[in-house]
């Protein structure tokens, strides 16, 4: 990059048009950068050889292990409940596990296998149908890398690189062989990635029908990735800054009508938020069309919800409208994932508070949720007459395994310090005058009654003046990670609020409660509230491998995915070291290449005409790669939920990509400062240096992603003996 002329600013030979992208004004092959009109043939060879490696490597011994694997309990379990048409909760949205369902019901899998736990035996069950459709989307990756880098660069060698860096990484090997919902976005954000490209590519053929349908392309793809995963509102948000920046340089082009301009805008709002949103909300139409039936989920929805779902009480007219004492109740919390009130045997431990019976919430049916509701001043007997729970009334609530009362004092609660302690006490029944809570209807006039599903309540505690609350906040593993429970000294807190959920009195005629099923809307609402609190709630196992943003770009860990033992078949997801390593240097590489580039720009250094073209397409090629990888990985610092290293994938994507662009510029450089015929060796010899070290470390490796027997690394009978290069390997 030696040192040219000084002037005030580019010449007219060397400016960028308004677009920002250089013209060339050539046809058919291209020269020194300019776009060729099509990919040549000896390109598409290149690019068929780039599809048949993919192939091969992704479904080579698919079928191996032949037991679930890490995830596919998750994800395999949940394309079983869209077979079976029974509800579930989930904290992604819904797409991805109803492709993998509709995969499983094509390939003859009947929806039975219980994928109880990792390393349970598939036998008969055919598995196959839904590894093999995941393998397919995941193996799509590498080509559109390839086609995406040649349409940013114009460069085949730069397009092949990215193509290698994905195809001989064991970790995007090994995430795109199971049943799980990574290979299914990485396939969509690709997607999106290079319908952009086209997209941005025909800025000058404005309103065509190519412009029309990559757009649209892109429109569909970003709304495909956020239906399967809400970290594809990271792609979103990449495309959304090309799209800003793109309608900016259009404001700034003085020979376009304000009309034109107006009209480039309604195209992009149609194509980029009206139709991703059509999409995305017609994955959810289908998600509540085929769940229709009651199953495992029920709990984390509300009551009226509930009522939508065939087969739950709330269903149909069988259970009472009014309360009354006496009656055998659920009550739920009325938050978003709010859980029923519970109990169990289980007492406090030691230290927190009164070493009372446990009261927790519990967001799963059970008969452990179940309470009698009382009069303040005796136990119901069965000659008392029919009475109903009224606005303002004072009550006991007795638990109806344990026979002990809803309980509070002045002790602090085990984890929220501020609340007091709520516990199960006294023996049949019988307590003291901490056991007494006022019943208040939210909206309701004095006296009254209580209604099932419908009545919005708190239970105001008749000593302390405390509410009864519980929130998102779970218990250790001395109460089963349940929800706490606490009485709320600030009585207006909206995790106060109650409903009762399921109601039992023989002595009550049965109501119809399909007044209260939601609208389409409001289902939608509801859902993406408790998916929301789903995810922020996510916390770490005990005893599970997770790990910090920091780690991910050094490979600095990976995921167990199957097998400890050396009897038993292990698989590891690791990235490829040099590949990962080589990424790393190159992306500071490319920070060092954007710091001097701006340095020569700010002095007014001008390189010769044809350097300066393919400087202007690689660098905006590689400021919007680093912009990518910086979208997908950057915000996982402020996150407060559990994260794991396969959350990285996305943003390697874009990293290995970024490391094809610049490895072109170096080409491009060298190529403009040396003779032709040294240019053609180190051109030769360079590809076939990192072609070498690209197939040598991937068969190092490729035991990580298919698998082996044997002992651990630090073993000389061990497969992977000799290659565990950082002690925070765990092969």
């Amino acid at each position: 990059m030696g040192r040219g002329k000084q002037q005030n600013g580019p010449t007219k030979e060397t400016a960028a048009p308004p677009n920002g992208r250089a013209q060339t004004g050539t046809k058919g092959r291209h020269q020194d950068g300019g776009k060729p009109e099509q990919l040549g043939l000896q390109t598409w060879g290149v690019f068929a050889a780039v599809v048949a490696l993919t192939l091969g490597t992704r479904f080579y011994k698919l079928e191996e292990p032949d037991h679930i694997c890490w995830d596919e309990t998750h994800f395999g379990k949940m394309g079983s409940y869209y077979i079976n048409r029974t509800f579930f909760f989930d904290v992604h949205p819904p797409l991805g596990k109803m492709l993998i369902g509709l995969a499983g019901h094509l390939t003859g899998y009947d929806g039975t296998f219980p994928f109880d736990k990792p390393g349970d035996k598939y036998g008969e069950t055919k598995y196959i149908g839904m590894r093999s459709f995941c393998v397919c989307l995941g193996s799509t990756v590498v080509p559109l890398a390839f086609l995406t880098v040649w349409e940013l660069t114009w460069s085949v060698p730069a397009a092949a690189l990215a193509a290698a860096l994905l195809l001989f990484d064991t970790g995007c090997l090994t995430l795109s062989q199971y049943i799980l919902l990574d290979p299914i976005m990485l396939c969509f954000i690709m997607g999106a990635v290079f319908c952009q490209s086209k997209f941005d590519s025909l800025r000058n053929r404005p309103f065509s029908t190519c412009w029309w349908v990559w757009m649209c392309g892109a429109g569909c793809f970003i709304a495909l990735a956020f239906s399967v995963k809400f970290v594809g509102l990271f792609i979103i948000l990449w495309v959304g800054l090309k799209t800003v920046s793109d309608l900016w340089d259009l404001l700034g082009d003085l020979t376009l009508p304000l009309m034109v301009i107006f009209k480039h805008f309604l195209a992009r709002a149609l194509c980029l938020i009206v139709l991703p949103a059509a999409i995305y909300i017609t994955c959810f139409a289908v998600h509540f069309h085929t769940l229709y039936k009651s199953g495992s989920g029920d709990g984390f929805m509300s009551s009226a919800f509930q009522s939508t779902l065939e087969g739950n009480k709330l269903y149909q007219a069988n259970m009472p409208e009014d309360i009354a004492y006496g009656s055998t109740i659920t009550l739920k919390n009325f938050r978003p994932a709010g859980g029923l009130l519970h109990s169990h045997w289980h007492l406090y431990p030691e230290g927190l508070g009164a070493q009372q019976q446990q009261i927790t919430a519990y967001t799963h049916k059970d008969d452990n949720n179940l309470w009698i509701i009382k009069r303040y001043d005796r136990n119901p007997i069965p000659e008392d007459p029919l009475q109903f729970v009224q606005n303002g009334d004072l009550v006991r609530l007795e638990h109806v395994a344990t026979q002990r009362n809803l309980h509070t004092h002045q002790e602090p609660a085990p984890i929220t310090k501020r609340h007091f302690q709520v516990t199960g006490y006294g023996q049949n029944g019988t307590g003291d005058i901490n056991d007494i809570w006022k019943v208040e209807v939210v909206g309701g006039a004095e006296k009254s009654r209580i209604k099932t599903v419908r009545s919005k309540v708190r239970f105001i505690h008749y000593m302390t003046g405390c509410a009864l609350h519980s929130h998102s906040k779970t218990l250790p593993k001395w109460g089963w990670e349940q929800l706490e429970v606490t009485c709320n000294p600030f009585t207006r807190d909206k995790n106060n609020l109650w409903n009762v959920e399921d109601h039992i009195n023989n002595q009550l005629p049965n109501g119809t409660f399909a007044v209260y099923q939601p609208s389409f809307l409001g289902k939608l609402l509801e859902s993406h509230a408790v998916m929301v609190q789903g995810n922020s709630g996510l916390k770490a196992k005990e005893g599970e491998v997770t790990s910090q943003p920091w780690q991910w770009p050094l490979n600095y860990r990976g995921q167990r995915f199957s097998g400890v033992n050396a009897t038993d078949y292990k698989i590891y997801l690791l990235g490829n070291p040099v590949i990962w390593w080589g990424n790393l240097a190159l992306l500071a590489g490319t920070m060092l290449v954007f710091l001097v580039e701006a340095i020569r720009t700010q002095r007014g250094f001008v390189d010769p005409p044809h350097l300066a073209e393919r400087k202007l397409v690689t660098l905006s090629a590689a400021r919007w790669m680093a912009t990518g990888w910086a979208l997908h990985y950057l915000p996982f610092y402020f996150m407060g939920r559990v994260l794991y290293f396969h959350h990285y994938f996305p943003a390697m994507l874009f990293q290995s990509m970024l490391s094809a662009i610049m490895y072109d510029y170096f080409l491009q450089v060298v190529k403009h400062k040396v003779q032709p015929g040294v240019y053609r060796r180190i051109h030769q010899w360079g590809t076939a240096f990192i072609s070498i070290i690209l197939l040598h470390s991937f068969y190092l490796f490729h035991p990580l992603s298919y698998g082996m027997f044997g002992p651990l690394a630090d073993n000389q009978t061990s497969p992977m003996y000799g290659l565990k290069w950082m002690e925070s390997w765990e092969i």
